[in-house]
């Protein structure tokens, strides 16, 4: 058999492989599928440099299919083309990632073929793609982890990291802001390792794109200042190579490749986008359509012989040496650059260097306090000398969420400055989340940050990095009402209990400023989960930490921070943030008042759900049933820790725009009103007979 006819059989079985899955999961679509095959193939078999028995290998390509719902052509070619599996300790197994078997089960509990891409479980896929723009928009920070890691680690004689990216998209993809924004900052950054191909086919689930998207695409793109190359046949694999041959000689800017295809390609009825796209084909027109392929028609799940040898032939020969080469040119990149070796070392397993944290402040006790931004932009400076790849931005607001890193050599992320460590994300929050995720996946340790508010335009992203287990760092600064006179659009009311409800993402608003570094060692920790860091505007007083519990309590996500005598409290005070000092404040008169209170601490309920029960019992006694929960925020979610007989001082409403004293005295944030709600609860308390009245003068 001819090289061309096998280019064609292994296209034909990531098609007829697509419509079989789809078929028998009777849940999918399998038209892009039919359409894209030649495209993918072309791109894994022909240009691609991806080793399928080590896809981790640092300086591999990186393949992003952002139009997820097509996953059956991912799961085709890391099945055709062997790839192994990882394990979670980087380890490269014996086992197939994904098997046939599960794509005879594709979409179903435990198949190895879910319905999109997903990170983290399927060893070739570099992104999770679900919503549609979140896969092209990721494969920016993707290419600027290339620039950045390129700047810093090649040396003359060692192109070290030199790899691209590809992404394929749709017009949803495309018609979807993110990719807008993400898009237009590639542009700007000249990111010449990043292409995307289009496929321009016209169709969405609810019908043709004239009655939607009727845009110049091309022009669009030429503004964005991107190289736009078109294809008029998407089954011309030469031409689609050539593109690709394009795309690499193509310097200062991205490129994207316009692709026209016919969605449901081979099938009689490939235009009837219910039947094709959105749905199976049917028994009838799998026959059909497998006949136009000169395929067997009641056979399923069919690999004609030769088509994995013709893989193997191609990517596989092909990315075995390029990663030999690359193995043999980093051992000697090690003997002669020992230390940036580790660092690479460190990164690929997400370790931190040794000492990473030392150098970081301890705060004496002042009244006066600090802001928590001004706080963690100290700690930012410290952490980014000590660890090289630690990098970040702010979308715009970098001046005031204090994240900008101002020591020398630091320098700005710009197109003639790839190794800048301030990256600038523009006035684009979705973007700049999906951005940080595709540097994390690059094994980059990045931040992104703005406005707690503006947290909303971001959560898409900051949903995916906990879907993907991504150590991803999200600063949000103006965290309640100390934007004071910019009003309820800028007073974030209901975004700690949302972003609370997202599994698997850490959520630390801190208090003073000794927390505030606290914080930053649990977050530059973890491995496996994304982590929010939500920080005041204005200056919040430096707790006394001789007189009260030391700061490292934050590790545990909740703490006693000051006690009755003896450990045994009537009533507990809890806060978090901004409110922790309000707290004490309270704590304090009541105990000159004789009541016996204590103040928990609670930066983190996450991490504090996850300390044993032993411990939570010892923080929140269960016998003690008198709580006031204090927060500037929604009350949503607090009744797990006040119960039934406690209260919550929070947010009913929306705020307003006054100055914060002025608020915080119209929506109850005083001292003298924790004071007496807490009377009240041991009130009731003491009529109920749950607690034995003392007397005011007796101590605590």
């Amino acid at each position: 058999m001819t090289n061309v006819e096998l280019d064609q059989l292994s296209i034909n079985t990531i098609r007829t492989l697509s419509i079989d899955a789809v078929q028998e999961a009777n849940s999918g679509h399998p038209g892009t599928a039919m359409a894209l095959a030649p495209l993918v193939y072309t791109i894994w078999n022909r240009v691609l440099r991806f080793d399928p028995q080590d896809p981790i290998w640092p300086n591999r390509d990186r393949f992003v299919l952002s139009n997820g719902h097509a996953s059956m052509l991912l799961w085709s070619l890391l099945h055709l083309t062997g790839t192994r599996a990882v394990n979670a300790d980087y380890e490269r197994l014996e086992e197939p990632s994904v098997t046939l078997e599960d794509i005879r089960r594709f979409r179903q509990l435990g198949s190895k073929a879910p319905g999109h891409p997903e990170y983290h479980w399927v060893s070739g896929v570099e992104t999770t793609t679900g919503p549609l723009g979140q896969g092209i928009a990721t494969s920016v920070g993707m290419a600027i982890a290339e620039k950045w890691l390129a700047t810093r680690y090649n040396k003359p004689a060692f192109n070290i990291f030199d790899y691209n990216i590809y992404s394929i998209c749709g017009d949803g993809c495309l018609m979807e802001g993110v990719s807008s924004e993400a898009a237009s900052l590639a542009g700007h950054l000249a990111l010449d390792n990043l292409c995307w191909i289009y496929d321009h086919n016209h169709i969405t689930i609810e019908g043709s794109t004239q009655i939607t998207f009727t845009e110049d695409v091309a022009a669009r793109f030429l503004s964005y200042r991107w190289n736009v190359l078109r294809l008029g046949d998407a089954n011309n694999i030469d031409q689609i190579d050539c593109a690709l041959q394009e795309f690499h000689k193509t310097k200062d800017r991205p490129t994207l490749i316009i692709l026209d295809s016919h969605i449901g390609y081979g099938s009689p009825h490939r235009h009837d986008t219910a039947a094709a796209h959105g749905e199976p084909l049917g028994p009838d027109e799998v026959r059909s359509t497998k006949r136009a392929y000169g395929w067997p028609e009641d056979v399923q799940f069919r690999v004609p012989e030769g088509v994995r040898e013709h893989f193997s032939a191609g990517i596989g020969i092909r990315g075995a040496s390029a990663c030999r080469e690359w193995t043999t040119l980093f051992a000697n990149y090690r003997a002669k650059y020992p230390e940036l070796a580790t660092e690479i070392d460190q990164m690929q397993r997400r370790e931190l260097p040794v000492n990473w944290d030392c150098n970081l402040p301890v705060f004496p006790e002042d009244p006066e306090g600090l802001a928590g931004r001004e706080v963690s932009g100290k700690v930012l400076n410290i952490l980014a000398r000590n660890i090289p790849w630690l990098l970040g931005g702010s979308a715009d607001l970098g001046s005031s969420n204090k994240t900008l890193l101002t020591y020398q050599g630091a320098e700005d992320f710009q197109a003639a400055t790839p190794g800048g460590k301030n990256l600038h994300f523009g006035i684009r929050e979705h973007a700049m989340g999906a951005i940080v995720n595709g540097l994390s996946l690059s094994k980059l340790r990045p931040y992104g940050a703005t406005f707690f508010i503006f947290s909303d335009y971001a959560r898409p992203a900051i949903r995916l990095s906990a879907l993907m287990e991504l150590p991803a760092i999200f600063i949000f600064t103006h965290d309640a009402m100390g934007d004071g006179e910019d009003g309820p659009t800028h007073q974030p009311v209901e975004h700690l209990a949302s972003l609370r409800a997202i599994p698997g993402l850490t959520l630390l608003r801190p208090g003073d400023a000794n927390e505030v570094v606290e914080a930053y060692r649990v977050i530059m920790q973890l491995r496996h989960r994304p982590a929010i860091l939500v920080l005041s505007r204005q200056a919040l007083p430096t707790l006394n930490r001789r007189k009260y519990a030391s700061a490292s309590g934050v590790a545990r996500g909740a703490y006693v921070l000051a006690d009755a005598l003896g450990g045994k409290p009537d009533i507990i005070l809890i806060a978090t943030g901004s409110e922790i000092s309000l707290a004490v404040q309270a704590h304090e008169k009541l105990v000159s008042e004789g009541i016996c209170s204590r103040v928990v601490s609670m930066p983190s309920w996450d991490i504090f759900e996850h300390q044993t029960q032993e411990y939570r019992d010892s923080v929140l006694p269960p016998m003690v049933k008198a709580r006031v929960a204090i927060e500037q925020a929604s009350t949503f979610g607090w009744e797990r820790y006040v119960g039934n007989s406690g209260r919550v001082i929070g947010m009913q409403t929306f705020g307003a725009s006054a100055p914060l004293k002025e608020l915080q005295k119209e929506f109850g944030f005083e001292p003298e009103r924790v004071v007496l709600v807490a009377k009240e609860i041991l009130g009731k308390a003491y009529s109920r007979g749950n607690i034995k009245k003392r007397s005011f003068s007796a101590p605590c």
